[in-house]
């Protein structure tokens, strides 16, 4: 077997669950096209059985009323063509929107998750994200669009068309189906090999923007160098690439060309071979005529026109979606719990607590190492911290420490140069997207709040949760004043008219609903004002079973936590305010500049 049919077989292994899948959500979609594609067949077969009917019992048996009679109704067939084109897109449309959107929230997060793993090649996770966002997205789109369409409408003409040439004289189908067939057989037979050249296509197409791109930004040093031979050589490659597959492309165009020459063309120049044969057999002038009207006006129009989109569409659907399901295959393994706990190049205790015997905490972090990139000054070096479960920790320092830093680290959107975090055992980035929303809930200083319901705002965390769960989200943070100026729970909410106060209030009652025992404020009540502040950060704290990071913008926040980490720059310093008051200058310059007495 050659290398592209494998890839080929390979991937559409791959992508059969995933459309399975898709088409048993839109069933309902799936069978409303399916019924007025049914009304295409009704229309497709009344054409040709009228037009077979006005020759053998109208003009030429005498009748001519009769053959016009049977003429309006070919006609009348053809005006229904337009409702049902009218349906079969209003449904259409019902099914290609979903399919767009998924695709454009998959890559999405895929670029999240690309970024969150490798933040040094977030810059070239962005182009790619930029290209799957629009371009990639939009030729998924309207491939899916042209497919469902036009084997949808060769299916059901052909339906109708086979059905009215059986009904006319059967002896037709043997002259007419061999050569499509055979026809349609050669055709497929050219779609593995040509997805394969437009894979290779897109690949040598993506790598050619992207060095371009490189190039580019660093022209000026290149030239400086004296290095440009080389990158033009290296651009030059990657273009002949490109070219090498697009010529590769075209030669198997040519072929799926006398393919549909083969389709299109033999099954009516053999019924015109075989008409002597035909009257031979008894079959009628008018049942010719009519067979001849199913392959020209009909059959034949939707069979080139569905090849066509099956090769160029089709071919770079596949190849797209492509680019889709190995992620989505990687995000469901990354969903899938590792045996204990346990995440590559790390370990974990099975779960029963620390090598000396304590229980797990919520926050444990030894021997960490944190910068913003290689060369730079570290921010914290040797740091340990352990948080036990239920504690309200602030954290304070100058700023641009790295408060924010540190919490993104803890949350597992930035990875330590060196050392270990756990929350409550398990690493910080372990799991996915679900399962890391029900362990920690980061908020930060920007309230993100989006177009919905206030219901869908409060539950994003937690979709499974009731109005019992909600209303206590709402009680805890005084929301409700909010809630009702909004309209209640299932008004919908314009982030644009909402304050930024409100916004993180919104967002602060989604943290409460969330599920997740570890909740990370990093200035996320920096425009409250400080009753506001101080009634949220309480409520929070005093949920059952939560344990409260807070980045403090303001010393209030700290005198309200159990304990204070102090990041300086240098060191840290660790424990209640009267400790840091007494042993830390600069704890104590902060308190001074914040006006809290000694």
């Amino acid at each position: 077997m050659t290398a592209p049919r494998r890839w080929h077989r390979g991937l559409l292994r791959r992508l059969l669950p995933h459309g399975l899948r898709f088409f048993r959500r839109h069933k309902g979609g799936l069978l409303g096209l399916a019924a007025w594609s049914l009304l295409e067949s009704v229309q497709t077969f009344l054409v040709g059985f009228s037009i077979a009917c006005s020759l053998d019992r109208g003009f030429l048996a005498g009748r001519p009323a009769e053959g016009l009679a049977w003429l309006g109704v070919a006609a009348a067939s053809v005006l229904l063509a337009g409702p049902v084109l009218r349906g079969v897109f209003h449904r259409l449309s019902g099914m290609v929107e979903p399919f767009r959107d998924g695709l454009v929230r998959r890559a999405a997060d895929q670029a999240l998750r690309r970024a969150v793993a490798d933040p040094a090649r977030a810059a070239e996770a962005e182009r790619a994200a930029v290209s799957r966002l629009t371009q990639q997205t939009e030729i998924a789109r309207d491939g899916f669009a042209g497919l469902v369409l036009t084997v949808r409408s060769f299916a059901f003409t052909a339906v109708g068309a086979v059905a009215g040439m059986a009904a006319l004289a059967p002896e037709l189908l043997p002259v007419v189906l061999p050569p499509m067939a055979l026809g349609l057989l050669l055709f497929l037979l050219t779609l593995p090999p040509m997805a394969a050249a437009q894979r290779r296509f897109l690949d040598a197409d993506e790598a050619c923007t992207d060095r371009a791109a490189a190039l580019r930004v660093g022209l000026r040093d290149l030239v400086a160098c004296g290095t440009t031979r080389p990158a033009r050589d290296e651009l030059l490659r990657l273009t002949e690439e490109a070219a090498s597959a697009a010529r590769a492309l075209a030669r198997w165009t040519a072929v799926r060309t006398l393919a549909l020459g083969a389709a299109g063309q033999l099954p009516v120049i053999l019924l015109l071979a075989a008409t002597p044969w035909l009257l031979d057999q008894g079959v009628s002038a008018g049942a010719l005529m009519g067979a001849l009207t199913y392959l020209v006006q009909s059959l034949l129009p939707a069979l080139r026109t569905m090849m066509t989109a099956v090769a160029a569409a089709g071919s770079r659907l596949v190849v797209v979606l492509d680019r889709f399901v190995p992620e989505e295959q990687e995000e469901k393994h990354a969903e899938e719990p590792r045996e204990e706990g346990e995440e590559e190049g790390e370990t974990r205790d099975g779960g029963a607590g620390l090598p000396d015997g304590r229980a797990e905490p919520a926050v444990y972090c030894r021997d960490l190492r944190i910068s913003y990139g290689a060369g730079t000054r570290p921010l914290v070096d040797g740091f340990d911290l352990d948080v036990p479960a239920g504690a309200h920790l602030a954290v304070v320092g100058p700023s641009g420490i790295g408060k924010s830093t540190l919490a993104h680290v803890l949350t597992g959107l930035h990875t330590p140069d060196r050392g270990t975090v756990r929350l409550s055992g398990l690493p910080p980035g372990g799991g996915g997207a679900r399962s890391l929303a029900r362990r920690r809930v980061l908020l930060p200083q920007q309230g993100y709040v989006f177009a919905g319901t206030v219901r869908e705002n409060l539950a994003q965390l937690a979709p499974e949760a009731g109005d019992d769960r909600l209303g206590e989200a709402v009680a805890a943070l005084r929301l409700g004043p909010l809630v009702d100026r909004l309209g209640g729970l299932d008004a919908e909410v314009d982030p644009a008219a909402l304050s930024s106060g409100e916004r993180q209030m919104l967002c602060l009652g989604r943290a409460y609903a969330s599920p997740s025992p570890l909740l990370i404020l990093d200035e996320a009540t920096c425009h409250l004002d400080p009753g506001a502040e101080a009634r949220a950060e309480a409520a929070l704290a005093q949920r059952p079973g939560t344990t409260l990071v807070v980045i403090a913008h303001r010393l209030s926040s700290a005198l309200r936590a159990d304990r204070i980490l102090l990041l300086d720059g240098a060191g840290t310093a660790y424990g209640t305010h009267a400790d840091l008051m007494r042993g830390s200058p600069l704890y104590r310059d902060l308190a001074g500049h914040w006006g809290v007495p000694a």
